[in-house]
């Protein structure tokens, strides 16, 4: 599952995770801390919505 920030456009992958915020690959979205920020824009984890899937 994917995730994307609406600010900025920054992809969380809940496969790669996010290692350099300290986020192992495999970490599920409701997983993530909830003082998560976007490293790129520094928004919260409530500015994300999961990615449309496509087949």
């Amino acid at each position: 599952m994917r995730y994307i920030c609406r600010v900025c456009g920054y992809e969380y992958d809940e496969e790669q995770g996010a290692p350099e915020e300290g986020i192992s690959p495999k970490t599920r979205w409701e997983d993530v801390p909830e003082d998560f920020v976007c490293p790129l824009c520094m928004v919260g984890k409530e500015e994300f919505d999961r990615a449309e899937e496509t087949l």
